[in-house]
């Protein structure tokens, strides 16, 4: 039996079992299996691996997509490039290939949703595009990256001067309307906590903006609601999720 899995500290909101799963049952892989770890430190994952030796692939979510790379043993361009890793390779010897396909997925999907990117420049900016990316761990890493390849300027928003460009404090209305594009990398809102959202000066929103979540559960999150009560375009993460996770499956399936 081939096991595939995902590993993170909580995994309630995760729908990676079921896609899978799913995926599983139409291809007829019967000899393939998806389950959900979490890991209260990522200092764990050699006793899993240990306890799972048939496992042939992981996914990677929060707060470990940063954390896991001293336990690689390969770096495949993508992580080496994002600085942040979302799936693992697991091969016959145990090795272990980290690999970014968060990025990969968020461009497909922001290239569908947003109509702000350049066509023609992946330097950064030429078009005039700017970006908020609210939160500054590995997903907004990810995001970053595929913004910069799209022509977008991005601006990291956190709690934390020192890790990030602006903080939550320095959003005034001027700032979120010199930014018509906003995405949030952060797990606020994420069930099953869902009444929370970044603290944004909402009011300042317009038509004019477009807010990108990255969280899939739920589907509508207060970040995105109280962006569509302003007339906003709003997108959640479940396209992201699929385009990361059939990704996944091509490396996982070489």
């Amino acid at each position: 039996m081939r096991t595939f899995a995902l590993i993170g500290r909580s995994l309630a909101h995760s729908f990676s079992r079921t896609y899978f799963t799913q995926k599983f049952a139409e291809l007829g892989l019967s000899d393939c299996r998806y389950e959900l770890f979490e890991l209260p430190e990522i200092g764990e994952l050699p006793a899993l691996l240990a306890r799972h030796p048939d496992l042939a692939g992981l996914n990677v979510t929060i707060p470990y997509k940063e954390q896991i790379q001293p336990y690689l043993t390969w770096l495949a361009p993508s992580a080496a490039r994002v600085g942040a890793v979302n799936v693992v390779e697991i091969q016959a010897d145990g090795s272990l290939t980290g690999h970014n396909t968060d990025y990969v997925g968020f461009r497909k999907s922001l290239r569908q949703f947003y109509p702000g990117q350049s066509t023609t420049n992946t330097t950064g900016g030429a078009n005039g595009a700017r970006a908020l990316v609210l939160g500054t761990g590995g997903a907004a890493k990810a995001v970053v990256v595929a913004l910069s390849e799209l022509g977008i300027v991005p601006t990291l928003v956190g709690r934390n001067p020192r890790t990030s460009d602006l903080t939550y404090g320095d959003l005034s209305a001027d700032v979120i309307t010199a930014h018509p594009l906003l995405i949030n990398t952060t797990p606020l809102g994420t069930y099953p906590a869902t009444d929370e959202c970044p603290p944004l000066p909402y009011a300042a929103l317009t038509p004019a903006h477009y807010l990108f979540d990255l969280i899939y559960n739920p589907a509508e999150t207060l970040f995105l609601r109280r962006g569509q009560a302003a007339g906003a375009h709003v997108h959640n993460g479940a396209e992201m999720l699929r385009l990361q996770a059939e990704a996944a499956w091509d490396i996982w399936t070489g």
